[in-house]
């Protein structure tokens, strides 16, 4: 009796660990314990690791400090690589979804889910390189994890500035030359210092695109510029822009600002979704407007305005004017942190009512009224 009651103890103790075999084994396969260290995905809003650069400074295993100035352009994260290599495709989110404007009243661009300081910018820490004005001549250039002081020419294709910041005393932070495609600016903090520019102690553009193709500006951080987002075609999407400076340009009058801006005569789409758009510089300082569509170098045609929170300006919306033609805007949110009418005249100016393909559509307030347009004189 005594044998097989410790013949039933060892096969009990073999089946406990059996068990505990099995489980250990499970748990490794379907990836259960301790989380990954591995790289943030592209597309994420956050990192596992802490987050806007804000940490402590990386190693010697951070990405290279190789020489910014030597030929050929900057080597950064070790030698150029594709955009498709380094980098996975980030697409705007769909109308409605990821925090899109909501229907009813909204009391911050935070709290109803649109972007704001926590959600764009660099999600890693970062590594010093003080460039000054740097030129990118190599194609498939990736910049990650780089905290610039100076600012970035662009005189390459499918060059992608992710996960970094550039505090930029240049005209422009970043600035795409005609003739070359494929800038990709994702997850980056874009700056100045106030009075140290080159207009008048003013900066102009924080990405400035001056080809005839689409640039990508996605989950950033921008302030200070007076011009922040400046294209005739472009996808710009989960952005922040805030905290615009008001200064005097070279010819001692106040530099117009704007969120973003568009001078007309664009070839290719312009899409600005689901942005925080705000100008607090009074008009009287030269605030025009959140989204400024100008016809100054050709007409407005293709351009969708959607889901975004803008505020400030002289209008919030300037619309194009009596030429524009297939402009959409729908589901922005017009709030009145700086003016009870969205900008200080008004929430929109300059819209072509009749114009083809223009749609007007789910326009409110940040308290859920609709906002409608008056004709484009």
């Amino acid at each position: 009796m005594a044998r097989d009651r410790r013949r039933l103890r060892a096969w009990l103790l073999a089946g406990l660990v059996l068990a505990v075999v099995l489980a250990l084994y499970e748990a490794d396969r379907t990836g259960v314990g301790e989380p990954s260290a591995g790289p943030c995905p592209d597309s994420a809003l956050q990192c596992p690791e802490p987050g806007h650069g804000s940490g402590p400074q990386p190693s010697s295993s951070s990405p290279s400090s190789a020489d910014p100035s030597a030929p050929g352009g900057p080597g950064p994260s070790g030698s150029p690589a594709s955009p498709s290599a380094s980098v996975s495709p980030s697409s705007p989110p769909a109308p409605g979804a990821g925090g899109a404007s909501p229907t009813g009243p909204c009391p911050s661009p935070g709290a109803c889910g649109f972007p704001d300081a926590r959600t764009t910018g660099p999600r890693i820490a970062l590594e010093r390189h003080d460039t000054g004005d740097m030129s990118v001549k190599t194609d498939g250039t990736v910049i990650r994890g780089w905290d610039i002081h100076g600012s970035l020419d662009v005189y390459a294709n499918d060059v992608t500035v992710i996960d970094s910041r550039i505090t930029s005393a240049n005209w422009w932070g970043i600035n795409l030359r005609p003739g070359y495609s494929g800038l990709r600016v994702l997850h980056t903090t874009i700056t100045a210092v106030p009075g140290k520019g080159p207009d008048n102690g003013g900066v102009d553009y924080a990405v400035s695109n001056m080809g005839g193709s689409s640039v990508e500006v996605g989950w950033c951080d921008v302030s200070v510029f007076g011009n922040a987002l400046s294209m005739g075609q472009g996808d710009l999407h989960d952005n922040y822009v805030h905290d615009i400076v008001a200064f005097r340009n070279q010819g001692g009058e106040w530099q117009h600002t704007d969120a973003v801006i568009s001078g007309g005569g664009n070839k290719g789409r312009l899409t600005v979704r689901h942005n925080t758009l705000l100008n607090p510089v009074p008009v009287d300082r030269g605030a025009s407007a959140a989204i400024g569509l100008f016809a100054d170098t050709g007409s407005v045609s293709s351009v969708v305005v959607d889901g975004n929170w803008l505020a400030g300006g002289a209008y919030a919306l300037y619309g194009g004017g009596p030429g524009a033609t297939g402009i959409q805007v729908t589901d922005n949110v017009f709030s009145t942190e700086y003016h009870v009418n969205g900008g200080a005249y008004g929430h929109v100016t300059a819209w072509n009512e009749g114009g083809a393909g223009n749609v007007w559509r789910g326009n409110r307030t940040a308290d859920g009224r609709p906002v409608a347009p008056a004709p484009a004189s």
